[in-house]
């Protein structure tokens, strides 16, 4: 008996893979409706004039990265995981596990292509987002959407649409942040620590818009301070690489070293909305926030990584795409957004 095909497509931001890709990267990205809303042929000449101003900067940044992004080679690791996983648990079907990238190679159309001419007779689209946003989740699912039309994608589908506090995700982050507190208990148990759970930012007006991603970034930060179960933990929310005049959500980053330094405690910082390596990790995180710590002479410094191959994080993943949970989902079949947050798709 054939097996059932089941494609899952898992999206992200995506990078430049070289320096000749920087800044027509920069150029799809805001010219993205979802990150400057406004019409023709207004955005298209914000796009130009902002990718063109920032390209020399980003080169520089994409340069300590080794020339270009590592966010697709650490990506396929996590499709390759997954498909291993998805295989092992369910082998009544085949699963496939293909790469849709919002600004840069592989394209959400070279994805929708790839799904096709595999044959699949299902679909889970998958968002490497775990908090839903009008940035990240809905642009993808709305670029695959626009693209299933055009090209005549008749295959049935499902999405999952964000997973904040999906307890495999939630495990992959305490374990790591374990190891983070542990080492700086070894490195000096006098200095006490905080945890910064550090988050990519939105502009105010986003989230005005009804966005529910500061409440589900604030949701999965609790849901993993209750399974640390660490008596007394000093912990916060906040935010980085803010871009732009808009005023931004917060407290950003660069407040809470200030704050800790003012109290004199060490920080872990924690990539809460990242799940793969890139530049706000790996350059803004281990390099330009560190420094700013040794200024601020922040007693410690430690850089939790992101989930990446976390087996408790690509078996929560596994979980959701084989639980039937119908045509658009959260976690467990449930809304995980407050009601008043009007861009949540459910």
């Amino acid at each position: 008996m054939a097996k059932t095909k089941r494609a899952v497509v898992i999206f992200n931001l995506g990078g430049p893979d070289s320096q000749a890709a920087v800044q027509p990267f920069l150029f799809n990205l805001f010219y993205d409706r979802a990150i400057i809303n406004v019409p023709n042929p207004m955005r298209w000449m914000i796009a130009k004039l902002i990718s063109s101003r920032r390209v020399k900067e980003a080169s520089a940044i994409y340069e300590e990265l080794g020339g270009g992004s590592p966010i697709v080679p650490q990506t396929q690791a996590q499709a390759d995981a997954l498909a291993n996983t998805l295989n092992a648990r369910d082998p009544d079907a085949a699963h496939k596990v293909f790469i849709a990238m919002r600004y840069w190679h592989p394209f959400v159309e070279e994805a929708a292509e790839a799904v096709q001419a595999w044959g699949a007779e299902e679909v889970v689209l998958l968002p490497l987002y775990p908090q839903f946003s009008i940035t990240t989740t809905q642009t993808g699912f709305k670029e695959w959407d626009r693209l299933s039309a055009k090209m005549k994608v008749d295959i049935p589908s499902r999405r999952l649409c964000c997973y904040p506090t999906e307890g495999g995700w939630v495990e992959a982050q305490a374990t790591l942040i374990r190891a983070a507190l542990e080492q700086g208990n070894s490195d000096d148990a006098s200095i006490p620590l905080r945890v910064l759970f550090s988050a990519h930012g939105l502009p105010k007006r986003t989230v005005a818009q009804g966005d529910p991603y500061p409440d589900q970034v604030e949701m999965g930060a609790q849901a993993i301070v209750d399974t640390l179960q660490v008596e007394g933990l000093d912990w916060q929310v906040c935010y980085q690489s803010r871009v732009g005049p808009l005023e931004w959500i917060g407290p950003s980053i660069d407040e809470a070293l200030e704050k800790a330094a003012t109290d004199k405690v060490g920080v872990v910082v924690v990539p809460i909305a990242f799940v793969s390596e890139h530049s706000e990790t790996l350059v803004e995180l281990d390099i330009e926030y560190r420094d700013r710590a040794k200024e601020l002479s922040l007693p410690a410094y430690y850089r939790v990584p992101t989930v990446g191959v976390e087996p408790s994080f690509i078996g929560g993943l596994a979980d959701m795409v084989l639980q039937d949970r119908g045509a658009c989902n959260s976690e467990a079949g449930r809304r995980v957004c407050n009601n008043d947050c009007s861009a949540c798709p459910l």
